[in-house]
């Protein structure tokens, strides 16, 4: 490590236009923290926008991040292709050059994991030494990203990796919630579940992932050198309790009940060859099929708590912020006008 001295409370946010590195950015604010963020488009990169400092880069130019690590304690890694394109060619190297930075500045790495490292010799319990061999090439990335981080914290890097399940929240960027059970920006009219009637699944709420990754920053000094923690968010036991959520949540904001249907993964497949946003869907159709749950018990010990938002709290906040809600004032004006 170079003697560059990191500051106690700023941090690099990469990837904090998409839904877990937006709100860990926020959060990290929100607690005090100086927060930069690195963005391609050079005409919105000094603008200042709650509290964090956008500058330009690119999270694949090494010198970039560098640049935009100095002074930093913190660097979240929290990027990916967009729209998954060329994941293979770019998730490794845009890996390694936060590891770069973050050896060269003195900072602790953190990183926002998947279950997509795990493969059925791991289920149905998810623990954080469970055997990582995953059925897809996108989990055998990931298995390899976290072999990068591993390697460098016997070097000298601290890193901190928390997994959850599928992400929902007002900001979610790419997620089954936002793409798959419902269409952002409009009122909702169906509720439409990638998984059968009975196979339970993993939700995570994307501000208690934030809060549970900042929480773990503030105590990084006394945590392992490559310190994993997995969340229990929210389960479902049965794969319906998500969308009764959805259901109950709409008629509460005035809204008619949506109807309930199966996702139609037969017109997946015929898109799936020109879209390659649907091919990564239809690859992870097997975390649909098997009930898988995970262990907090390391990140109790660690916290003493997970944050734990009610989940009918979490799906409100969630399909406001998705401009899927009408709003109370709206609700309450009709409510009036049908009495007069």
């Amino acid at each position: 490590m170079s003697n560059t001295t990191a500051l106690a409370h700023t941090a690099l946010v990469l990837g904090a236009t998409g839904g877990i590195g937006g709100e860990v950015a926020r959060q990290l604010v929100a607690a005090g923290w100086a927060v930069r963020a690195l963005r391609r488009r050079a005409a919105q990169a000094t603008d200042q926008q709650g509290g964090i400092e956008w500058v330009q880069g690119d999270a694949m130019n090494r010198a970039d991040v560098l640049a935009a690590a100095q002074g930093c304690a913190v660097i979240v890694h929290a990027v990916n292709p967009p729209g998954y394109r060329r994941w293979a060619e770019l998730v490794l190297p845009m890996v390694d050059n936060t590891i770069a930075a973050a050896q060269a500045v003195g900072a602790t790495i953190v990183l926002p994991g998947t279950v997509y490292n795990f493969g059925p010799s791991a289920f149905p319990m998810l623990r954080e030494d469970s055997p990582q061999e995953p059925l897809t090439s996108k989990g055998a990335i990931r298995v390899q990203m976290e072999q990068h981080l591993h390697a460098a914290s016997r070097q000298g890097c601290k890193v901190i990796v928390v997994r959850a399940g599928d992400f929902f929240g007002p900001k979610p960027g790419n997620s089954w919630f936002s793409q798959g059970l419902i269409k952002p920006g409009l009122p909702i009219k169906a509720v439409s579940l990638p998984g059968a009637p009975g196979v339970g699944h993993q939700w995570s709420y994307l501000p208690d992932v934030a809060r549970t990754m900042v929480e773990l920053v503030q105590r990084r000094e006394v945590l392992e050198p490559f310190a994993v923690f997995h969340m229990q968010g929210h389960w479902d036991a049965d794969g319906m309790q998500m969308a009764a959520t959805i259901r109950r949540v709409v008629v509460k904001r005035g809204g008619a009940q949506p109807k309930v249907s199966a996702f139609p993964w037969w017109l997946m497949a015929l898109i799936a060859p020109f879209v390659p946003t649907i091919r990564e869907l239809r690859e992870m159709r097997y975390l649909w099929r098997t009930p898988l749950t995970m262990d907090n018990t390391k990140l109790l010990a660690a916290l003493g708590h997970e944050p734990h938002t009610p989940l009918d709290e979490a799906v409100e906040a969630a399909l406001d912020g998705m401009g899927c809600l009408v709003s109370p004032s709206s609700a309450q004006n009709g409510w009036v006008a049908s009495l007069s």
